[in-house]
């Protein structure tokens, strides 16, 4: 065997060695996160709220309380998270979103959230259901439209 034979069969080998380690440590990772989505869910409660603002932000700059400051890790505390200002009751306060649920939320509309402390996990729209912001389209899926369009208007 040459060298170059070698050595491309001893970098295959630590490719596929780091690949499987990835896939263990994935596995891992998802299990764990479903552990903690169900301990969000077990404690969750209803409440109406009157969502007046809603911005991605850094959370030290979203007026959270001091004590989610510090128990949030050091690294993420520059990354921009979603955040909800909402009048609950009497009061209004800053919420913390879910990332999926973000763009659903109507700004300036009462909806029933379920939350589970600052933590923003589901929204129903109060009256009727919320509208959802139209899938951005890609670029082939544009261009497809743009040529059935002009092939249906060229057979009129």
């Amino acid at each position: 065997m040459s060298t170059l034979q070698i050595v491309l069969l001893v970098v295959s080998i630590v490719l596929v060695a780091a690949l499987v380690a990835l896939m263990i440590y994935g596995r891992k990772l998802q299990k764990k996160s479903e552990a903690s989505q169900a301990e969000i869910r077990a404690g969750a409660q209803t409440y109406s709220i009157l969502v007046i603002d809603k911005k991605r932000m850094k959370i030290t700059e979203a007026g959270f309380p001091q004590i989610v400051i510090d128990q949030t890790p050091k690294y993420l505390r520059r990354t921009k998270v979603p955040v909800i200002k909402a009048k609950i009751g009497p009061k209004v306060t800053s919420l913390m979103c879910d990332e999926k649920i973000f763009d659903l939320i109507p700004v300036k509309k009462e909806v029933k959230a379920v939350m589970n402390g600052i933590y923003v996990i589901d929204v129903k729209g109060m009256r009727g259901g919320l509208e959802a912001k139209p899938v951005k389209k890609k670029f082939l899926a544009r261009m497809k439209d743009k040529i059935v369009k002009k092939d249906k208007d060229s057979k009129k």
